[in-house]
């Protein structure tokens, strides 16, 4: 089966199709670089051309600003197609946007580092269950983007699935319109994410784990959409497809996954390094759950060198007992509250036609912050 941008990246076959063996080798130098990660195409300040004249090319902005930031060598990451590097860069950034509200009222808020390529400081060079979160997260963006970009006609390699179709149906209704395509982007993450990973240690089959794990919760996220056909709105006949719900969905089970996530260490089985649970008594982590190695760090205090801001001046409810209570989110040092008086709208009014009024109202809001 042809697989577009990634076809013979794993066998390392030469590509039949004009430059893509090249494309090949700059995703593996690309996935594989130290000097930052791919996470750093979802931050806002990657793909913004206003820092460039307006009449500069794509080609010379991705030479000038987002090569340097990705890889030292320009040539490779500006190597890719426009689209599909916009793509994998809406996926990053909804990776990212779902972490944090996930994680908002966290301890550790899935806080990025704006001037920092890898995204997340340090904090996730520990294997933690927040890595495990992140990795599965990202993939995951990746996944959904391509997904959702081949079912809107936005890359050429992919389009819509059209081996759906011949899946039988129960009912007045067939299948038709454009099913998303879900399959090929689950390989085109794991194509462009998993590249690089080792497999011979802990860390690389927590990570690859972690990866699956969040393109399971993608092809566990699709449904049903149908449009009606028939005589006078009658609907005698149903035309269905198949499409992704919205990414939070995925970030909800990715959540619930991440709360249950299991720790692992690595163990030889048959000359193989795999992951067993710390705990004997505890059940093996299926495919579909987060497996983590370390300890999650302090994230009450600031540590500059893993990129952790801590919970001091942090807004908290003090009437809760959940993570976003103060007792929990302040880690002890108690809270300070501030009354302050603000202006609101109230008392708005319909007036036809068309026009809603309302009155300006000062009141007071009180609000609670970490110590």
């Amino acid at each position: 089966m042809s697989f577009g941008l990634f076809e013979g990246v794993r066998s390392g076959t030469e590509m039949h199709r004009p430059g893509w063996t090249v494309v090949a080798v700059i995703v593996l130098e690309l996935s594989h670089s130290s000097h930052a990660n791919w996470w750093y195409l979802g931050m806002p300040s990657a793909l913004d051309e206003t820092s460039l004249p307006a009449a500069a090319s794509f080609d010379d902005f991705c030479r000038h600003h987002l090569s340097p930031a990705i890889k030292h060598s320009s040539r490779d990451i500006c190597s890719l197609k426009r689209p599909t590097l916009e793509t994998i860069g809406r996926g990053a950034q909804m990776g990212i946007e779902e972490c944090q509200r996930q994680f908002r009222m966290s301890r550790w808020n899935c806080s990025t580092q704006p001037e920092d390529t890898k995204v997340f400081g340090g904090v996730l060079s520990i294997n933690s269950r927040e890595k495990a979160f992140v990795h599965a997260i990202s993939s995951a963006g990746v996944a959904y983007s391509i997904t959702r970009a081949c079912s809107r006609g936005e890359l050429h390699e992919c389009g819509c699935d059209s081996a759906i179709r011949s899946k039988g149906t129960r009912g007045r209704w067939q299948w038709g319109g454009c099913s998303e395509d879900v399959a090929y982007g689950a390989r085109f993450s794991r194509d462009f994410v998993d590249v690089g990973e080792d497999t011979g240690s802990a860390q690389g089959l927590m990570n690859l784990h972690n990866n699956e794990a969040g393109r399971k919760a993608l092809r566990n996220n699709l449904e049903l959409a149908c449009k009606c056909h028939g005589v006078s709105g009658s609907c005698s006949l149903q035309v269905c497809w198949r499409r992704l719900k919205e990414f939070r969905a995925i970030g909800e089970e990715l959540m619930q996954r991440y709360d249950g996530a299991t720790q692992v260490q690595a163990s030889l089985s048959r000359g193989r390094a795999k992951l067993k649970p710390v705990m004997r008594e505890v059940k093996r982590p299926g495919k579909k759950d987060l497996v983590y190695i370390d300890d999650s760090p302090d994230y009450c205090q600031k540590n500059e060198t893993l990129g952790v801001y801590g919970t001091s001046g942090r807004a908290c409810n003090a009437s809760s007992y959940g993570l976003d209570g103060c007792r929990l989110l302040c880690c002890g040092r108690g809270y300070v509250t501030i009354v302050r008086e603000v202006d609101e709208k109230c008392n708005c009014k319909f007036v036809w036609c068309c026009e809603v009024k309302c009155e300006t109202c000062r009141v007071k809001k009180v609000e609670h912050f970490c110590k």
